[in-house]
């Protein structure tokens, strides 16, 4: 398993008053666990650089949306 990875049923469960389970928004570090569909040649590139490819996929994926974020203020000024 990797290292970097914290099992989300560790984590407090963030609650409303009535003690019913809160929808929390995204927070950069809060991790959920997907299934992803990638091609494999890419999936073997990230992989060959070692450990923490989930990781840096998750990082190349944030570059993105940051940029398209700075992209898409821009249009709306």
């Amino acid at each position: 398993m990797n290292k970097e990875y914290v099992p989300e049923w560790d984590q407090p469960a963030a609650r409303t008053e009535e003690g019913v389970p809160a929808k929390t928004h995204a927070v950069a570090g809060v991790k959920q666990i997907v299934t992803i569909r990638l091609d494999v040649d890419m999936l073997e590139w990230f992989k060959s650089a070692g450990p923490g490819y989930q990781t840096r996929i998750n990082q190349v994926l944030r570059e993105y949306m940051e940029a398209n974020r700075v992209r898409a203020q821009g249009e709306q000024h």
